[in-house]
């Protein structure tokens, strides 16, 4: 099963362009993601920068409109995330609890929809050989 963990910073949906996390922060973030490597879960894993340098694409029709960050009615805002691959749920949870997060911050945590969640039936121009290859 694959999990995205998704870090939500407290504040960072107003955080400057040029926030940066503290040096703490990165030296226990490191050990984490080191952990998470060593134990073979770990898939994937960034860093994102703030809001105030995004941008969002409103899509009217087939048209889209882009919108410079930041996004005033933002309340919260993803700072980074983590793909991992676990057996169950609960290890996902586990893995999630162990992060070296700060007060206030939140991990939401999702599962990766896979083609194989899909009945065969719902999806016929994938063949067997194909569905394998997708969710690997």
């Amino acid at each position: 099963m694959r999990f995205m963990m998704l870090m939500i910073p407290k504040g960072y949906e107003t955080a400057a362009p040029t926030a940066l996390p503290t040096k703490e922060l990165i030296a226990a973030m490191s050990k984490y993601n080191e952990d998470l490597m060593k134990s073979g879960v770990l898939l994937a894993l960034e860093g994102l920068h703030p809001p105030s340098k995004a941008n969002r694409l409103v899509f009217s029709g087939r048209k889209a409109t882009v919108l410079d960050g930041p996004f005033a009615e933002a309340r919260e805002a993803v700072g980074g995330y983590w793909l991992i691959q676990v057996k169950s749920k609960a290890e996902a949870l586990e893995w999630a609890g162990r992060c070296p997060a700060q007060d206030g911050d939140v991990i939401e945590l999702r599962q990766v929809q896979e083609l194989t969640d899909f009945p065969a039936e719902d999806l016929p121009e994938f063949s067997p050989e194909l569905r394998g290859v997708a969710t690997r």
